[in-house]
């Protein structure tokens, strides 16, 4: 009896396969002979940050700062994005902004919300609004230096989805691929002062659909690289 026990015991104990183990291959570098490139082949202001004028946020607190009124100053800083045959329709929807009803929910402003993303203890906003006509969605992340609003991240794109994790904005985009969507990750750089794109995949999502809407081909923001697929940066913007 205690021979069996004993058996028994070690059964239990012990290690099992788990199949054959892939050979590891090293990577092979391709054009050994190529020169290697020293500055970027794109200026795509991946560090860029902007001080949002004509908003201040009193005492630092950045909720005293109306979303509306940011988005404001946007289109007053960029008029030529706002005109006609561009995003004319966010400029004339921005009048409806505040207003009570059905005019009221014609504003293109998105709730704004609030954490810590920078890690200085305080808490900054991120912003979206429509782009419109079309199908695009603006997010803008901002923190305050002084009484000073400054932007820290912008980017636009047919939006399925943001998420904010940690120091973190997360980006979903549908993609034409069926099954897959793009997600794009911004993480806030202490050494740079501003959200950089450190993620920037396509992931499979199970649903197996196919999506006929087309990521945006006007992209701004504070950190990327140049494009890789669909999107196309326009002033500082997707790496994609």
């Amino acid at each position: 009896m205690l021979a069996s026990v004993s058996v028994g015991c070690g059964d239990a104990g012990e290690l099992e396969g788990a199949g054959s183990t892939p050979t590891a291959i090293s990577p092979d570098r391709l054009w050994p002979d190529l020169t290697p490139a020293a500055s970027p082949a794109f200026d795509i202001g991946e560090v860029d940050t902007k001080v949002v004028k004509g908003v201040t946020v009193p005492g630092g607190d950045i909720r005293k700062a109306d979303p509306v009124a940011v988005v404001r100053a946007e289109i007053a800083a960029d008029p030529g994005d706002y005109s006609a045959g561009a995003y004319d329709e966010t400029a004339r929807r921005m009048a409806d902004c505040g207003k009570s009803g059905t005019a009221g929910t014609r504003c293109p402003v998105l709730k704004a919300y609030y954490r810590d993303l920078t890690g200085d203890g305080r808490e900054d906003m991120t912003l979206g609004f429509r782009q419109l006509p079309g199908n695009l969605t603006a997010v803008r992340v901002y923190t305050v230096r002084g009484d000073r609003l400054v932007q820290v991240m912008s980017y636009e794109d047919a939006v399925s989805g943001v998420e904010l994790a940690g120091r973190s904005v997360i980006i979903r985009a549908p993609s034409e691929v069926a099954g897959y969507e793009y997600r794009l990750q911004w993480t806030w750089d202490q050494q740079q002062h501003a959200m950089l794109l450190t993620h920037d995949e396509m992931l499979r999502t199970g649903s197996g659909r196919k999506d006929s809407s087309h990521p945006s081909a006007s992209v701004s923001a504070t950190a990327s690289g140049p494009p890789s697929g669909p999107a196309v940066p326009s002033s500082s913007a997707s790496g994609r």
